[in-house]
């Protein structure tokens, strides 16, 4: 019955999809992708989201540096993530693609000998010009309007759920009877490889368009555990700045030790990779923004970014500690 109605509201629209096309198609459920951070087992989603692999590929670089010493949004702690966050967006917009469709090097991505190659390249004291950043051959360490929430349970079950219509109400169309708007998603897609898509992001042909393909999403909902023990769940809306803020909410809590508001409400930063340019929020202190311009940072001041709704477990105690982002509306609560 829904698949009728889809089909129908398609054909009034002008839309492409038939009732035989969504009999044709199935969900794909995926294993998420890990990795390590100082002690961490962090997980998160996998191709074709592109989040997952691009957050655990900026980790591996940072990982080599001590972001704790450097000092939380110093000018020396933002440089380094903007610097590690270039070199993983480079990639990204390289081999993101359907897994289904195209060979991503997911493995190599992650590797801490590709993560220590890349970190070897960055200058503690000045920025790399986008232009003379490339993407890295990962191949060779390979071996065999978005909402999220995040839930723990009285029994220790979790879920960190990312979901999206794309654009705001997406194609701004409601299927009759069913109550649901249609995403307008296929703006995910690459129609144009080299180009920025609506989001101002750069894609490769991995990407393009063809039947039978998922499009890539920047969506990562991600989950941290210390000694087998759940931490904290995280995700965020935001485009391709979904990833800056999951990253940065991580490395708040790991490596500045800030409880789960603090990580959450603490201004973010955003670079990726093109254009050259880094983003930061309002409380970033104009002194901290001055070093970094002076360092070789296109500095540009923009509103608020992510949202990252998040709970952090006190390894301790085992409570449960819910954080709502004040960039945009929700709660946080118990039961």
């Amino acid at each position: 019955d829904i698949a009728a109605r889809i089909a129908k509201q398609m054909k009034e629209n002008s839309g492409l999809v038939t009732k035989e096309d969504l009999a044709a198609y199935s969900p794909v459920a995926r294993r998420p992708e890990k990795t390590t951070y100082r002690g961490h087992d962090v997980y998160s989603m996998y191709p074709p989201s592109s989040g997952g692999v691009c957050i655990a590929e900026a980790l591996g670089i940072l990982e080599r540096f001590d972001l704790a010493r450097a000092g939380h949004n110093s000018a020396a702690g933002i440089h380094l993530i903007a610097e590690a966050s270039k070199r993983a967006f480079a990639d990204l917009f390289v081999y993101a693609g359907d897994p289904d469709a195209v060979a991503i090097p997911v493995k190599g991505l992650m590797s801490k000998a590709y993560g220590a190659k890349l970190a070897a390249g960055i200058d503690p004291a000045r920025a790399t010009p986008s232009s003379q950043i490339r993407s890295g051959d990962a191949k060779v360490y390979e071996k065999d309007e978005t909402t999220h929430f995040s839930i723990v349970d009285a029994w220790g079950n979790a879920v960190s759920a990312t979901y999206t219509l794309n654009g705001n109400f997406g194609s701004g169309i409601v299927v009759d009877g069913a109550g649901f708007l249609l995403n307008n998603e296929m703006d995910n897609f690459n129609s144009n490889p080299g180009t920025p898509d609506g989001a101002g992001i750069i894609e490769s042909e991995a990407n393009a368009i063809a039947p039978n393909k998922r499009m890539i999403t920047a969506m990562a909902p991600t989950m941290v555990f210390r000694e087998g023990k759940l931490r904290l769940v995280t995700g965020s809306p935001g485009s391709s700045r979904i990833i800056s803020t999951v990253l940065q909410v991580v490395l708040n809590v790991i490596d500045h030790k800030m409880n789960i508001q603090e990580a959450v409400n603490a201004p973010k930063v955003h670079h990726e990779w093109m254009p050259d340019e880094l983003r930061v929020e309002k409380g970033i202190s104009p002194d901290t923004m001055k070093m970094l311009g002076q360092m070789g940072h296109n500095v540009v001041l923009r509103g608020p970014m992510g949202s990252a709704t998040s709970v952090l477990i006190d390894p301790a105690t085992g409570k449960r500690y819910g954080a709502v982002d004040p960039r945009r509306e929700g709660l946080a609560m118990g039961y």
